[in-house]
């Protein structure tokens, strides 16, 4: 997996034969206006070519103005956006993603998601999706949250494998089976919250850092990388964006991916998706 090394050039292609950087700045929390355009704008400078943003962000402006500004052609990036849980539903679906899309400022985007399993919509979400793929303003489509009993039902449904599953995934939530349903059928899954927000100070976390010259940020999202999982850390900070692409570089030992596998506890920072009420 020699493309695991190439900083910002290589990463994973999708099952619809589209290509995804293994890296992406996260937006969450990101106040649109000048925070989240200086944010998008040092990670492009830096080298990133994937933003994450969605409709619940309320920063799609922002990103949108940033892609406009940063000096790199639009098809040099990969933009990924999602549908926000109240306008889920095959129609209003098909409304949201053109609010999105017009706020974003684009004529396509690369990555449409469904944010949440919204039960009793998400399957007719999922039909919107394929539409607006055959109309071409969308690249790919994906999912996110969406555990494997999820997963099944819109492929049963449709015959359509997402392309992609984001979900909370890290040292302590380490989702082995919902990453081995993933793999086995085609769906490349993406790391939100890889560094747990923030909650970095676990004992064999900084022993590697001192190990391998890194910092506990940088372990984790190799660890991310060398499982083959798409990592997309958030920051607004300048020094923290340039951190968090320097996990490249270097190599995890077999030895260290499984201690840090090991550290598991299934615990989420953020939702279930399977218990959540917004």
């Amino acid at each position: 997996m020699s493309e695991l090394n190439a900083p910002f050039s290589g990463g994973p292609t999708l099952n619809d034969g589209v290509s995804i950087p293994w890296l992406g700045l996260g937006v969450w929390q990101s106040k649109d206006g000048e925070e989240v355009i200086h944010a998008v704008k040092t990670a492009v400078e830096v080298g990133y070519r994937s933003i994450d943003t969605a409709a619940a962000y309320n920063n799609e402006e922002g990103v949108g103005q940033a892609i406009r500004e940063c000096g790199v052609a639009r098809d040099e990036l990969f933009i990924t956006t999602k549908v926000w849980n109240p306008d889920q539903g095959y129609e209003s679906t098909l409304k949201a993603f053109e609010v999105s899309r017009r706020k974003l400022g684009l004529d396509y985007i690369d990555l449409y998601l469904i944010h949440w399993p919204v039960v009793g919509k998400y399957r007719e979400t999922w039909k919107a999706l394929i539409h607006l793929q055959e109309e071409g303003l969308i690249k790919s489509i994906g999912v996110s949250n969406f555990q494997i009993h999820h997963l099944k039902e819109i492929i049963e449904d449709t015959g359509v494998v997402p392309v992609v599953n984001q979900v909370e995934f890290h040292p302590l939530l380490t989702q082995r089976e919902l990453l081995k349903y993933a793999n086995e059928q085609g769906i490349q899954l993406e790391a939100w919250s890889p560094l747990m927000q923030g909650n970095l100070d676990l004992p064999l976390l900084k022993e590697l850092a001192g190990k391998y010259d890194k910092t506990p940020a940088q372990i984790v999202l190799r660890w991310d990388l060398q499982q083959g999982v798409i990592t997309i850390p958030k920051s607004v900070h300048a020094d923290r964006i340039r951190e968090n692409a320097g996990f490249f570089d270097f190599t995890l030992s077999d030895e260290d991916v499984k201690a840090i596998e090991d550290l598991n506890r299934d615990h989420r920072f953020g939702p279930d998706p399977d218990n959540f009420n917004f």
